[in-house]
C-alpha cells in the first residue's frame, strides 16, 4: 500500500513518510522496561465500558494518560510508575488494541471513546485532570477538551495534529480523505498475517530507534484486532479538530519530534505543528530533537523533564 498511489498529487516532503506511515499501519511502541511490575500498587477503576478500560495506580493530583493508534496502556508504564509517588495516574486502554476485547465491527471508534472517556472523568469524580495524549490519544484528548472543557485541567498533545490528513498537504480535506482511508482500512482487513506483520515490521523502523521497541510494537499491533484498528483508521484520517480551536479555554502542550537521521527535519516540523495550531489561543510548541513520532520512547529523560514541567 503506497501513499504515492493514493494521493497521486499531493505534494508533501519525503522525511514525512514515517510520521503518515504510523497513522495507517497502527503501530506502538513502548520502553525496553514497559512490561516490569509497578513499584506502586495499581487496581481496575469501578468503571464498565466497552470502549476501554482504565487502571489507576498511585495518589495525588489526577493524570490521565491516553495511548494511540493500536497501543497498549503499558506505553506509558514507565512514566506512570514514576508519576505515582505524586500522582494519581490513570491508564487508559482502548477497546480492540494490543489484545483488548472489541465489539464493534467497522463502526465508528473515536467519537464513541471520547464519549467514554468524559463518562469516565465524570463518574469518578475527577476534578479537571490533567491528560496526555499520544498520537491518536492526543487527537482524543483535544476532541475531550473540546467538547466537555469543564473536564480537563490541562491537555498536553504528543506528536499529534488536530488533522492528520493535513499532513498530505494544505488542500486536504475530510471529504478529500475520504475515500483514501476506505482504501487503506480495506487493504489492511484483506492482508494476511504474514504480510501484515512485515509491514508492521518495516513501518517500525520510522517510527522508533531501538530495535526492541521496535519488535514490542509489532506484537502489540499483532495482537490488535484489525477492525477495530482500521475503524480507529477512518476515523483519524476523517476528523479535522481545527474549527474547534480558536474557541478552546483549556491550556494545551503540543510536543513533536524532530530528526535530522531519519525522521522530520526540524524546519519542516517546526513550520507544519505552529501553521496547524496557529489559531489555539496560547498553546505552548515544544520540539522534541532527536526523536521521532514515540517522542517517550525515544527521548525518555527530556519527555520526563517536559512533563514535569507540565503538571507543576
Amino acid at each position: 500500500m503506497r501513499f504515492q498511489t493514493a494521493f497521486p498529487r499531493c505534494r508533501r516532503p519525503l522525511a514525512w513518510f514515517p510520521i503518515i506511515v504510523a497513522i495507517v499501519v497502527a503501530c506502538t511502541v513502548g520502553q525496553t522496561d514497559a512490561r516490569a511490575e509497578p513499584a506502586h500498587a495499581v487496581q481496575t477503576a469501578p468503571f464498565t465500558s466497552d470502549r476501554l478500560s482504565v487502571e489507576v495506580t498511585g495518589s495525588g493530583p489526577d493524570v490521565v494518560l491516553i495511548p494511540g493508534l493500536a497501543s497498549s496502556r503499558e506505553v506509558w508504564r514507565p512514566l506512570a510508575t514514576r508519576l505515582a509517588a505524586m500522582h494519581r495516574v490513570h491508564l487508559v486502554q482502548l477497546a480492540g488494541f494490543a489484545g483488548e476485547p472489541w465489539s464493534h465491527g467497522d463502526g465508528p471508534f473515536v467519537q464513541p471513546e471520547v464519549d467514554e472517556l468524559a463518562r469516565y472523568i465524570a463518574e469518578a469524580g475527577l476534578d479537571h485532570p490533567a491528560v496526555i495524549g499520544h498520537s491518536m490519544g492526543g487527537l482524543s484528548g483535544l476532541l475531550l477538551a473540546q467538547q466537555h472543557p469543564d473536564r480537563v485541567g490541562r491537555l498536553m498533545i504528543v506528536d499529534a495534529l488536530p488533522f492528520y490528513s493535513a499532513l498530505f498537504g494544505p488542500t486536504a480535506t475530510p471529504e478529500s480523505a475520504r475515500p483514501f482511508a476506505a482504501q487503506f482500512a480495506a487493504g489492511m482487513l484483506a492482508a494476511d498475517d504474514a504480510t501484515f506483520r512485515s509491514q508492521q515490521a518495516q513501518t517500525a523502523v520510522g517510527l522508533a530507534r531501538d530495535a526492541a521497541m521496535r519488535q514490542t510494537m509489532v506484537e502489540w499491533s499483532m495482537a490488535s484486532d484489525r477492525h477495530a484498528v482500521a475503524a480507529a483508521l477512518t476515523d483519524v484520517m476523517t476528523t479535522d479538530a481545527r474549527p474547534g480551536l480558536a474557541a478552546m479555554t483549556t491550556p494545551v502542550t503540543a510536543l513533536y519530534a524532530t530528526d535530522a537521521d531519519g525522521g522530520p527535519p526540524p524546519a519542516m516540523a517546526q513550520a507544519l505543528w505552529t501553521q496547524e495550531y496557529a489559531s489555539l489561543p496560547g498553546v505552548t510548541l515544544i520540539a522534541v530533537d532527536g526523536s521521532r513520532h514515540f517522542i517517550m520512547a525515544d527521548q525518555p529523560a527530556r519527555f520526563d523533564e517536559i512533563v514535569d514541567q507540565f503538571l507543576k
